[in-house]
């Protein structure tokens, strides 16, 4: 019996591609990451700290104690990133959003390598051919929807990961702007609540992108990550943090217009992350029909996960 494929996890420390890391290691996958010697200096939101604590070296060291090969590399060297992809069957690629672009120099590598069995570029969020986004995300979004049409161009065996709203950016803090734990006396609701979101872990972000890894019928597929406990509106989340703490929460509704209005005011990364928000729960780009010729939606082909519900994830906060 042939062993698992080995997966190279490109941007192995940031936000997700840590718990791409530790799904591929606890799937028994042979993991690989390129690291770089001298790393870029990032100053990341509070936010993303607050969800992530654990440093680049922690990680790092972290991941050689488990097992995990650390390939010296460079994405701007080009015969390094060959080097690398050569050792491996997949490449997963977590890269932030000011490197989306970047990722033709991947694609480059690995035509040239020849022996890739699937790519998994820089997506882990809304499904970028279904979204209806306002700047500044929709420039991001249209560079990931540019690379998958570069990928498809240059017939590079692709899956697409659409996670969706990472617990970290969205649920953490119900959606609010400037803290990181949930209110309990006020909230801003942007719309009228009604919206259904889909949420999911980080931690099972990576557990089902090695599950897709592992499944040959995600093949040049798109990866839908809706868990049924975790479709909710903002609303229905927010009721069910009140049963919690045992009280009622103010609610402010925010019309479209005023939020439009917020976005263009603010600096990032408050800007950023408003118009994540409006993007799911105002115009509704997590609500879509699955279309089986080249959509899988991941709770339905891989029912075994256990995954962290919303209601459990909360809990951290009482």
């Amino acid at each position: 019996m042939a062993g698992k494929d080995r997966i190279l996890v490109l941007g192995p420390t940031g936000a997700i591609g840590r718990h791409i890391v530790w799904a591929s290691v606890k799937a028994g996958n042979p993991t690989y990451v390129l690291v770089r010697d001298t790393p870029p200096t990032v100053n990341k939101p509070r936010l993303v700290t607050a969800a992530n604590p654990e440093t680049r070296e922690e990680l790092l060291q972290n991941f050689q104690n488990s097992g995990v090969f650390l390939i010296q590399g460079d994405m701007n060297d080009h015969q390094s990133l060959v080097s690398a992809i050569k050792q491996v069957d997949v490449v997963i690629c977590s890269f932030g959003r000011l490197l989306i672009e970047d990722q033709v120099k991947i694609i480059a590598a690995i035509k040239e390598a020849g022996n890739i069995k699937r790519f998994f570029p820089s997506e882990f969020g809304l499904d970028v051919d279904r979204q209806d986004a306002v700047e500044p995300v929709r420039e991001v979004f249209e560079e990931k929807a540019k690379i998958r049409r570069i990928i498809e161009a240059e017939g590079v065996p692709y899956t697409y990961l659409c996670c969706h709203a990472f617990t970290g950016y969205f649920l953490r803090n119900l959606a609010q702007i400037d803290t990181t734990v949930p209110p309990r006396d006020k909230i801003f609701i942007q719309g009228d609540g009604n919206v259904k979101g889909a949420y999911v872990t980080e931690a099972d972000v990576g557990t089902y992108t090695v599950e897709a890894v592992n499944d040959p019928n995600t093949l040049n597929k798109a990866v839908h990550i809706r868990l049924p406990a975790n479709y909710l509106s903002l609303n229905e989340i927010v009721s069910l943090w009140e049963t919690k703490i045992g009280k009622s929460i103010e609610k402010i509704y925010v019309p479209e217009e005023e939020v439009l209005k917020d976005i263009q005011e603010l600096s990032f990364p408050n800007n950023y992350l408003l118009a994540l928000y409006h993007s799911q729960q105002i115009r509704g780009d997590a609500v879509y029909e699955i279309d089986p010729t080249k959509d899988v939606e991941a709770s339905k082909a891989y029912p075994h996960v256990k995954y962290t519900t919303v209601d459990e994830y909360l809990n951290q906060f009482l």
